[in-house]
């Protein structure tokens, strides 16, 4: 099964890992200049750096259908600068994933693959998407929505240690962004991380930065620049999440549901 997926950020990369290791063929796409944050663990760096590792899989970029299906016999994950996927429904896919996390439907239609599926809050199975999968932490993680929507986006980060929206690092103005600190760095609340044009962003709590934002890019106000985890030392930033691993169960298990008859 080849498997299209829309957006490459850390929940998709972990889809993406799901499904590669599962045996099937997965190419991806996203911004042709991401804005992921938790970058250690994101195929779009494929798209900025020619060539990225998430744990065991490499991806690398792909401008052209002819580079994706080279990547593809090389057992690689293509990642595509191609926001539209025009590109990528070009092969055509046998199913595709809208793993973008808007929380809202940027475009994906039903009839974009024999299977879609809707990755968290935006979509609605029957609609608009085959199947949706939950990405809100708690009891219904991961699970395969056949009829109706996931649980709306509340705005409130998960709770990791107590803390939530204090975990972000959020700009307060719009400008360019540039780094103080990279992932993996272990910092103390009050301390300065990142800055946007002349504000200075410190973190609000203590622990290890496990995202941050690529350095010189223009961000609006309110834009995500990173997150800090309150865990420090203990934090996981090389791997990818549980949650990741969840959803991306969820979506396996979709596809197996409603495409599992499909052949190439």
């Amino acid at each position: 099964m080849l498997v299209y997926i829309r957006g490459a950020g850390d929940l998709a990369s972990g889809i993406a890992l799901r499904l590669f290791h599962s045996g099937m063929e997965v190419v991806m796409s996203d911004l042709p200049v991401p804005t992921s944050v938790r970058r250690t663990v994101c195929f779009s760096e494929a798209i900025r750096l020619g060539r990225t590792q998430v744990e065991d899989v490499t991806a690398v970029r792909a401008d052209t259908k002819e580079e994706i299906m080279k990547a593809l016999q090389e057992r690689k994950i293509p990642v595509v600068p191609d926001p539209s996927g025009e590109i990528c429904r070009s092969l055509p896919p046998d199913a595709e994933v809208d793993a973008i996390l808007a929380k809202k439907n940027l475009g994906t239609a039903i009839t974009d693959a024999p299977v879609v599926i809707g990755v968290g809050p935006g979509f609605t199975a029957g609609a608009d998407c085959t199947a949706v999968v939950e990405t809100k932490r708690g009891h219904t993680l991961g699970r395969v929505i056949a009829e109706g929507s996931a649980i709306p986006n509340t705005g409130i980060p998960g709770n990791i240690g107590g803390y939530t929206t204090e975990r972000v690092l959020r700009a307060g103005c719009a400008g360019t962004f540039h780094s103080l600190h990279a992932i993996g760095d272990l910092v103390t609340a009050g301390e300065p991380v990142a800055k946007v044009g002349d504000e200075v962003i410190c973190a609000k709590i203590a622990g290890r930065i496990r995202g941050m934002l690529q350095d010189g890019i223009a961000v609006p106000a309110g834009m995500k620049l990173g997150d800090v985890d309150p865990r420090g030392e203990a934090a996981q930033y090389l791997t990818v999440s549980d949650k990741a691993l969840a959803v991306g169960g969820g979506v396996l298990e979709a596809l197996l549901r409603f495409g599992g008859a499909l052949k190439k």
